[in-house]
């Protein structure tokens, strides 16, 4: 059995709570989308999974809303497999009913 690389390795709780600080957004609409996708993924987030959050998290409010909405296709960067899953996660905790 091989070991699990870095990236796939699980966050641990510092890292997890310096990602939702760093994930907090000014549009009520993004941190709901964003809220639900940790309710639902915090225990089992990777490194890898964290970074392309966070490059997601360099958007702006209204480009990120785009994206979450279907409105826009990520592209450049964006368009790395890992950020297209990661937007894919979010976008289905859309349905994730409290």
């Amino acid at each position: 059995m091989s070991t699990p690389s870095v990236d796939d390795a699980l966050l641990d709780e510092r890292a997890l709570s310096k990602l939702r600080w760093r994930c907090r957004r000014g549009l009520l609409e993004n941190d709901l989308f964003i809220e639900r996708f940790f309710a639902r993924h915090a225990s089992t987030l990777t490194a890898r999974q964290a970074e392309a959050l966070g490059l997601l998290m360099d958007l702006s409010d209204n480009d990120l809303l785009d994206l979450l909405l279907g409105r826009r296709s990520p592209e450049g960067p964006l368009a790395h497999d890992d950020v297209v899953a990661v937007l894919g996660l979010l976008r289905a905790a859309r349905s994730v009913v409290h």
